[in-house]
């Protein structure tokens, strides 16, 4: 079961990687709006269809129109999809209107919201949700001006459940925080429901179970909350365990609201919460990288060397997300993720490695980046990384470009003195296509190669595997010892697919799927 789980999501990431994580959020809210249009006109959701348009115009050109001042003052490119993405969530948040004074508290919501992503950031990374912070400032200025709104989390009704749920899931699985979010829906679903009963005991009313299960699970708006707001990766901690607290934080205050001077501290309040906490924990601040060399290290992948500009951490093992804004971007966006390929002991010195090609306006701006020049790191993520015991035996299965995260961390084990029972299982397909022989050679530890062609002078206690395609067959009877190992495998989602039934007999098995690389 669980190779077969472990092929199935892999294959979606494959899938759902084509499209950049913009493109794909954005096109789920535009498909949730247009069923809130059909069941507004239905007369099964609380708003109009007028209402609904004529908020989504509002909000859109409020958001729009303040983050391109913002960027033009500030010389920053334009990104009009964060632009609708952060007005379609506040769609769903907040109370949508055709009253004047209402369309002015969207107007105030927007504006706020767009404005945070400037103000309250940190060296140019935002520190909270944009529109919980719209949401939250509608909210609180409605105490005194009641006409202007408030947040109404419309969204949870249960008609939209369904679909919110089926988006959600789709999404999650692009960003692998399907855990994280499950945590908080269950958290925020269970103290709810001890609230609820709560309230009903002390008001002397009979306690429906079922009713209030199905209350809290489908008809409240935890579910839009984990899969569209609490998942965004640039508001998240970057270590698992610590996106676990986060998730517990935010489903305990979403599901008991803590009345705060007139106001309840409810969903997106519960949400500014987390996501202070997640700041705390790693006071995370975008980085800028100068390019000083680029080589080839294969006849199709690159290697660029850049230096940081001031210091930061990471693990080996882990990726970094780096910016590279261009005109006409395609549906792959300005952002992409690369496994660092040093170690931390090389800092400020930073190295990343990638497949060359041209079929991403990505990828033909990244190579026209002029030595010299500058690149922003918005972030640094993953658990990528090797047991925290040293005596636990680790199978690393590398294909291509895959080896990148491995280089990193056996370059650390090299740099601190670490011996360790490693063996790499490298997967190209030609010979002449395996890139950082000599790290690996450094570490000294088995490596196994699967080939086209036989490789030519290989390093001490390197072995070619033959020309067999590698499957979980072969995998086997390479590592035989494969169920005493800590299994980590890196590559393409089909590789991944393939070798699961072997990978599942591992100790463990952690995955680094390269989706739409």
């Amino acid at each position: 079961m669980s190779a077969t789980l472990t092929a199935g999501s892999t294959r979606v990431l494959g899938v759902l990687g084509r499209v950049s994580m913009y493109r794909l959020v954005l096109a789920s809210l535009g498909l949730l709006t247009l069923i809130a249009l059909a069941l507004a006109f239905a007369g099964l959701v609380v708003p109009d269809p007028l209402e609904i348009l004529v908020s989504a115009v509002v909000l859109a050109l409020a958001c729009g129109l303040t983050d391109l001042v913002a960027q033009s003052v500030l010389r920053m490119p334009r990104r009009l999809e964060s632009s609708l993405i952060t007005a379609a969530i506040l769609l769903f948040v907040v109370r949508p209107t055709v009253e004047p004074l209402g369309l002015a508290g969207l107007v105030l919501a927007g504006v706020a919201a767009s404005l945070s992503k400037y103000v309250l950031a940190w060296r140019g990374r935002h520190i909270f949700n944009p529109a919980a912070t719209g949401a939250t400032v509608l909210t609180i200025v409605g105490i005194w001006a009641p006409d202007l709104g408030a947040s109404a989390w419309w969204v949870g009704s249960p008609w939209l459940a369904g679909p919110v749920l089926v988006l959600g899931i789709l999404l999650l699985a692009r960003t692998e925080r399907f855990a994280i979010v499950a945590v908080f829906w269950l958290v925020a679903a269970v103290v709810a429901f001890v609230r609820t009963t709560v309230q009903f005991q002390a008001a002397g009313f009979p306690v429906d179970v079922p009713a209030v299960l199905v209350q809290v699970a489908f008809s409240s708006p935890f579910l839009f909350l984990g899969a569209f707001m609490l998942s965004e990766p640039l508001t998240l901690p970057p270590r698992r365990r610590q996106q676990f607290v986060v998730a517990v934080v935010v489903g305990v205050l979403a599901g008991w609201p803590i009345a705060l001077g007139g106001i309840t501290l409810g969903q997106e309040r519960a949400l500014l919460v987390g996501n202070l906490v997640a700041f705390l924990f790693c006071l995370r601040a975008a980085v800028r990288l100068r390019l000083e060399a680029r080589r080839d290290l294969t006849p199709t992948v690159r290697e660029l060397t850049f230096r940081a500009e001031r210091s930061f951490t990471f693990s080996p093992g882990q990726y970094l997300e780096l910016d590279v804004p261009h005109r006409r971007p395609d549906a792959r966006g300005t952002r992409r993720e690369f496994s660092i390929a040093s170690a931390p002991e090389d800092l400020p010195t930073v190295r990343i490695a990638f497949k060359d090609g041209s079929q991403s306006s990505y990828k033909r701006a990244l190579a026209a980046v002029p030595v010299g020049g500058t690149l922003a790191v918005t972030g640094v993520w993953g658990d990528f990384v090797l047991p925290s015991r040293p005596t636990s035996p680790v199978l690393l299965v590398a294909a291509g470009i895959g080896v990148t995260p491995f280089v990193s961390q056996l370059r650390h084990l090299t740099a601190t003195g670490q011996t360790r029972d490693v063996v790499l299982v490298y997967v190209v397909s030609e010979a002449s296509e395996l890139a950082f022989r000599d790290d690996i050679a450094a570490a000294g530890i088995p490596v196994v190669v699967f080939s086209r062609d036989e490789p030519r002078d290989l390093p001490a206690g390197w072995v070619w595997a033959g020309p067999d395609r590698v499957d979980a067959d072969a995998l086997l009877r390479t590592v035989p010892d494969i169920a005493q190992r800590t299994a980590y495998v890196s590559g393409p989602p089909r590789l991944i697919a393939s070798l699961a039934p072997a990978l599942s007999r591992a100790t463990s098995l952690t995955t680094d799927a390269f989706a739409g690389y």
